[in-house]
């Protein structure tokens, strides 16, 4: 019997998996509930991205993870398809959007080709990446401090060119999947009004990729946006050549989103 103001810890296993169980349903619990909320920073978000989406567009969310973005696009009308892979991600996505209409979750990563990849997943999920060049790229620099990418898990990859014959022509991509982004574009064969992707300055090559492999598809213009700012660093739009210029010269701390768009319609 344990001494009187002590309690007795049951080791046992199944007990041990219904805690963690109730621990981890509470929090998802907390996530739903503060997801549901409209904040600033979902209005900031939503008043940044009105310049690329509207009521009613099409848009592709690669690499949702737990939806920040997918909620905005969400509210502002547009209908969302959400591209996330990680289990508990998606599984997330599917219980705070399961009575949403105009939201698609596809459960793949998206690559130059159709294939099953292997995901080098995070312990923090947002950091999870299908690029082992990219995380031994990361962890060289410390960027994400004592991030590990311990554990692994298998996904099918799909093509940007074959969600679109599924789903339709996007108006808007968001693409930010920790390096890999190189790859999602390679598997788009046309252009669209508009489209970000994410940068670091550890592996700008796949960023010099993603610019080289867009301007294969016509003449985009680009902008830069540092960090979480969604401002626009540069005072206009600029040509390939020249925002692969501004990259080089951007401080070597420097992580952001490069913008890209491309005149579908005769007129910028």
């Amino acid at each position: 019997m344990a001494a009187r103001g002590h309690f007795v810890v049951d080791k046992n296993p199944t007990m041990i998996k219904f805690i963690q169980f109730l621990a981890e349903s509470l929090s998802a619990r907390r996530h739903r509930r503060k997801f549901r909320q409209w904040t600033d920073e979902d209005q900031r978000r939503a008043d940044f991205y009105s310049q690329f989406v509207g009521a009613r567009d099409l848009v592709f969310d690669v690499g949702a993870n737990l939806g920040n973005r997918a909620k905005v696009f969400h509210r502002m009308g547009a209908a969302v398809v959400a591209i996330e892979p990680q289990d508990r991600c998606s599984d997330f996505l599917a219980s705070v959007f399961h009575r949403s209409p105009n939201f698609y979750l596809v459960r793949a990563a998206l690559g130059a080709k159709a294939e099953i990849g292997e995901m080098y997943i995070s312990t923090a999920h947002t950091v999870s990446s299908l690029s082992r060049r990219w995380v031994e790229a990361v962890q060289q620099t410390g960027r994400f401090g004592s991030e590990c990418w311990t554990e692994r898990q298998r996904t099918e990859i799909q093509t940007l060119d074959s969600l679109i014959e599924r789903f339709g022509q996007p108006v808007f991509i968001k693409i930010d999947v920790e390096g890999f982004e190189d790859e999602v574009l390679a598997g788009l064969s046309r252009p669209v009004a508009g489209l970000s992707f994410e940068f670091t300055p550890e592996y700008l090559e796949s960023t010099l990729r993603c610019i080289d492999q867009l301007c294969l598809l016509g003449e985009p213009e680009f902008q830069l946006s540092y960090g979480e700012s969604l401002e626009f660093v540069l005072p206009q739009w600029i040509r390939g050549h020249a925002i692969k210029q501004r990259l080089a010269e951007a401080p070597a701390e420097v992580f952001g989103d490069v913008y890209a768009r491309f005149n579908l319609s005769g007129r910028l």
